[in-house]
């Protein structure tokens, strides 16, 4: 699992090797191509601004790199605002693009303001102050006292003294510019959520909006900003107040992310077209505009005043009440499948009705999270027995060939395995999930989860189309009473998960 890790920043930018003055400006393609001046949020909006105020466009991001492309065209034409949470937000090859936009946004003049849960921060707290150090960047940290700045002794006595706290995250993925676009869904930043991991990638599913629902996000951003559980960066690290920083202290930083050398030509050739990035969205065709659509958030805090791990929340309640009201089928994508008797019972019942559920989730030989697959696998049997199809995704799945980057599979001698990662739901081919929801208790009652639910048969027609796609066997196998792809694995993951069936299933 990747970090934020701000101590490959600080070597990035501290770094005593220094290029040649001659090679530095043959590397630095940045200057040829960011920021057309011709170029900004407002005037790419003009045309649907009308549109904005009574309805939300909405345009689903299936694939990572023009998911990637998409964030980095908006921040490129930010003119106020950027406002960003994310569980995990990496400095690998994508990180540092990302860190680097949104670095030269703030140079501009934005406001960047960036929430990121406590236990998902490992780093040197002199890292962070570095980067909160820029007059118009601001960095909270949510629910600190598990990780930022406790040593392993501290880490313990909190779970032991203090554990339900200590498990209650924030899982919200949600990255708003000037308050007008939003993009939430499944993906953090790091290479694997965008197609570009050398090993290892995530199939994973966004959606972008953009218009009248674009306030609700705000609104929870800025709850979780003005919430006790966000602290500042100040607060949560002690540290002289003296510190002065070099004006020039993100040069090389800037520099790296301008290497072309540092990333494959497809991925520069997408950066190079980016002033056509979010014009080719709006004239795509695919960009739908609804007046019934629904962001949903929990609160901070998340169930603080129930006793026990259990309570549930506003996004399990929603998504139970969708449930409860299907009529015909529900399909699911969802990387851990953890069932308790609550979700069991909603399955039979909704089969009893007759409505035809399938839900596809990680195999085994394709999951990131074997302590999450232990528990499934425990409830396997009895899940299939409500009378659900379950689908286990292939690490070899034939989807990734299309999904990942041309350049990665020329040049690798071996094919990534793909992961599950998405979450989303299509309930009777009209109503659509998409969020951060996982079918688990963690995202039932500990974790602050948000989810966008739409009504439009064009949006679920064009997912599910995508879910069809998977389910088919070159995609995924199909288990059953009689048959699972366990044995897909060798026995040292075998093993590995099935140690991990001490762990109890609430914290899952």
């Amino acid at each position: 699992m990747k970090y934020f890790n701000f101590y490959i920043i600080l070597l990035i930018l501290f770094s005593s090797c220094h290029e040649k003055k001659e090679k530095k400006s043959e590397l630095d393609f940045c200057n040829n191509i960011h920021r057309n001046d011709s170029i900004t949020l407002s005037s790419e909006l003009n045309s649907v601004s009308q549109l904005m105020e009574k309805k939300t466009g909405v345009y689903v991001l299936e694939d990572g790199s023009g998911s990637m492309v998409a964030r980095a065209w908006l921040t490129e034409y930010s003119e106020k605002t950027i406002d960003i949470q994310y569980f995990i937000f990496s400095t690998d090859n994508v990180g540092l693009i990302a860190c680097d936009y949104l670095i030269r946004a703030a140079d501009r003049g934005v406001k960047v303001r960036i929430i990121v849960d406590d236990i998902m921060v490992d780093a040197d707290v002199e890292d962070i102050i570095m980067f909160n150090s820029h007059e118009n960047i601001s960095v909270k940290i949510y629910n600190p006292g598990v990780n930022l700045g406790k040593n392993l002794f501290q880490k313990i006595e909190k779970f032991a003294t203090d554990f339900k706290s200590a498990n209650q995250r924030m899982h919200n993925k949600t990255f708003i510019v000037d308050g007008k676009v939003v993009i939430t869904g499944g993906r953090n930043i790091a290479d694997e959520y965008f197609d570009y991991d050398h090993e290892y990638n995530f199939r994973d599913r966004d959606i972008l909006m953009l218009g009248k629902e674009s306030k609700n996000v705000t609104k929870s951003f800025n709850e979780f900003w003005n919430s006790p559980l966000s602290k500042t960066v100040e607060s949560v690290i002690k540290t002289e107040s003296d510190i002065v920083y070099p004006d020039n202290r993100f040069d090389n930083l800037h520099a790296y992310a301008c290497n072309p050398e540092n990333f494959w030509p497809q991925v520069r050739q997408r950066i190079e077209d980016l002033p056509i990035a979010f014009k080719s969205i709006l004239n795509s065709g695919e960009l739908v505009w609804l007046e019934d659509i629904k962001f949903i958030s929990d609160k901070p805090g998340k169930n603080n005043e129930e006793k026990g791990l259990g309570g549930g929340g506003i996004t399990t309640t929603a998504l139970i009440n969708l449930l409860k009201g299907a009529k015909t089928s529900i399909d699911i994508q969802t990387p851990y499948l953890i069932t308790t008797e609550l979700s069991q019972n909603l399955f039979k019942e909704a089969v009893d009705r007759g409505v035809k559920i399938r839900i596809l989730t990680n195999s085994l030989a394709s999951t990131d999270n074997v302590e999450a697959f232990s528990s499934y696998q425990t409830d396997r049997e009895k899940l299939l027995k409500t009378g659900v199809r379950i689908f286990e995704f292939r690490p070899d799945a034939a989807e990734r060939k299309r999904i990942m980057t041309g350049e990665l599979q020329l040049e690798l001698d071996h094919k990534p395995i793909f992961g599950l990662h998405a979450k989303s739901m299509v309930i009777d081919n009209k109503t659509t999930v998409i969020g951060t929801f996982n079918l688990d208790p963690r995202s039932a009652n500990l974790n602050t989860e948000c989810v966008v639910i739409l009504n439009s048969d064009k949006v679920s027609s064009s997912v599910l189309k995508g879910m069809e796609e998977e389910f088919k066997p070159e995609n995924s196998w199909e288990t059953t009473l009689d048959y699972n792809p366990d044995s897909e694995v060798n026995n040292y993951k075998r093993l590995k998960t099935w140690t991990r069936k001490i762990i109890p299933k609430e914290i899952l």
